[in-house]
């Protein structure tokens, strides 16, 4: 953990060191100036101040730091004086510790400092990976339906505000059924796995994929319509049918994939996006029908 002390006094600063978690890195600073881009990154998120002798004070320090949109919150710890005048005492202060003190009671005000600091830490970690979680699929890294509906809900807005053509691809695997239902679960997901990691490889780095449903997966592209939209396609099939999954004591499985495509060259105002996925999904079927391992193109 990085630590910003404001103090220039040696022996105080000496005082605090000696209070610190040998662990800690303690960077001292001669104005709050000095101390922003530490905070503003994220870099440092606990503040040790002289309210006395520092500039916090005249800067309105701790206003500003309070106001502003950081990347984690800062603690900030402010070293007093005993008679300090109500009308110009901290305010904003996480904690603030009097002169004079014991070496003991500063350590234990820095110790709870450090934890709640921590603490944050692991709570701010737990909450993104909830978020992620709660955005993507587990199993192919793909978002899930929410999310993709969400995301695919924005590049439909870009589109349509820059006059872009947008498709939408449905993506199922023909055979999955019968491979889950003979080989189980464990070889189903790892077919999930290698068709999703091979649609990620040959899909642009900035499309918007997602898992729909089971072995079905859909894709956005925009800026590609028609004949455009139906090689990128392709590519994705091709890749697909190249994989081969061992399995034990039998021979490698070969993956068929069939494909749908809603294609719009106008994105109207009533354009939206579920009945997009619909109609891609519909393009699918027809695929399917028609034997398999094949792609659908339509207009809408």
């Amino acid at each position: 953990m990085k630590i910003l002390v404001l103090e220039n006094d040696p022996k105080e600063f000496a005082l605090i060191q000696q209070s610190l978690n040998h662990k800690s890195t303690v960077i001292q600073l001669a104005n709050s100036e000095q101390a922003w881009p530490y905070i503003q990154s994220g870099e440092a998120r606990f503040l040790i101040a002289n309210w006395d002798s520092s500039d916090l004070r005249s800067t309105q320090f701790i206003l500003r730091a309070r106001a502003a949109k950081l990347p984690a919150p800062l603690y900030i710890l402010l070293i007093t004086s005993k008679n300090e005048d109500e009308d110009i005492a901290p305010s904003g202060a996480d904690d603030t510790i009097q002169r004079p003190f014991k070496a003991q009671e500063l350590k234990s005000r820095i110790g709870m400092a450090e934890r709640i600091v921590s603490l944050a830490s692991n709570l701010a970690i737990a909450r993104d990976q909830l978020e992620n979680q709660a955005a993507f699929d587990g199993l192919t890294g793909f978002m899930n339906r929410a999310a993709f509906v969400r995301q695919s809900t924005g590049e439909l807005e870009r589109a349509r505000r820059s006059s872009l053509p947008l498709s939408l691809i449905s993506l199922d695997i023909d055979n999955f059924k019968i491979i889950n239902d003979t080989f189980g679960a464990e070889v189903g997901d790892e077919v999930l796995r290698v068709v999703a990691q091979s649609i990620r490889e040959k899909s642009r780095p900035y499309d918007c994929i997602g898992r729909w449903t089971g072995d079905e997966f859909v894709i956005l592209l925009s800026g590609v319509i028609g004949a455009d939209a139906e090689k990128v396609t392709d590519r994705i099939i091709a890749g697909v049918r190249g994989t081969r999954i061992e399995v034990k004591n039998e021979a490698p499985l070969n993956v068929k994939i069939s494909a749908g495509i809603a294609s719009a060259a106008r994105i109207s105002l009533s354009t939206e996006v579920e009945p997009l996925i619909q109609q891609a999904r519909q393009a699918m079927s027809r695929a399917k029908e028609a034997g398999g391992n094949q792609i659908f193109l339509m207009f809408v």
